[in-house]
């Protein structure tokens, strides 16, 4: 199978992450729902092909990642709250929209938990900003559309990260996101920090290290 890869993309997602979080990308190919092994495609509850296509395509970056991390032969399936599934010692997320699959890893003794989204580097529809931003939220970005995709980036990842601790559903209000602090709090008590790219793609990867309380 052919790779598809961006160099330019992946050096901005090289700088993004902190020590020990790695972070790849794979552009959506014909062909990639075939990366899927048996227990990832047995998990995946959808028979779309271009869904089952982009989980391929996600898989294949995370293996990139395990491969780096230690685990040449780990399968990433899915959970069952749609989370995946990384071996017993690394915490990791997946993501992808429309044509980018992106996947970030890192091991349990430095990060207790990870959440990835990537967005196209295009404005936020104004209604769904309302949705999405709250009061204090619409304040700091001041409106523009495309810090809105941004923080719809962020939150999607925050929700990723949140979700290892208690499993619990977050509503987009629930997830309050400071983008020029770059740190987000959640309803349900979490504090999570971001890293932001806007580039190719808007990338926001969230964490929580294990040393934060």
């Amino acid at each position: 199978m052919t790779g598809v890869f961006d160099t330019a993309l992946q050096r901005d997602l090289d700088g993004l992450t902190p020590a020990g979080l790695l972070i790849g990308h794979r552009i959506i190919a014909p062909g990639d729902e075939n990366a899927l092994r048996a227990a990832e495609a047995a998990s995946l509850t959808t028979r779309v092909g271009k869904a089952r296509r982009a989980s391929g395509a996600a898989r294949i970056a995370a293996r990139g990642l395990l491969a780096r991390l230690g685990f040449p032969d780990a399968e990433v399936p899915k959970g069952a709250g749609g989370e995946p599934l990384w071996p017993a010692s690394v915490v990791g997320s997946l993501a992808h929209d429309n044509e980018v699959a992106v996947a970030a890893a890192g091991l349990q003794r430095n990060f207790a938990s990870i959440g990835v989204d990537v967005e196209p580097p295009l404005n936020l529809a104004p209604d769904m900003l309302d949705l999405v931003a709250t009061p204090d939220e619409l304040r700091r970005i001041d409106g523009d559309l495309l810090k809105g995709r941004v923080l719809f980036a962020a939150k999607e990842a925050v929700y990723k990260a949140a979700y290892r601790f208690d499993q619990s559903f977050l509503e987009f209000t629930d997830i309050d996101v400071d983008l020029a602090d770059g740190m987000a709090t959640t309803r349900t008590g979490h504090t999570v920090s971001l890293r932001t790219c806007v580039s190719r793609r808007i990338v926001v990867v969230a964490f929580v290290s294990a040393a934060q309380p």
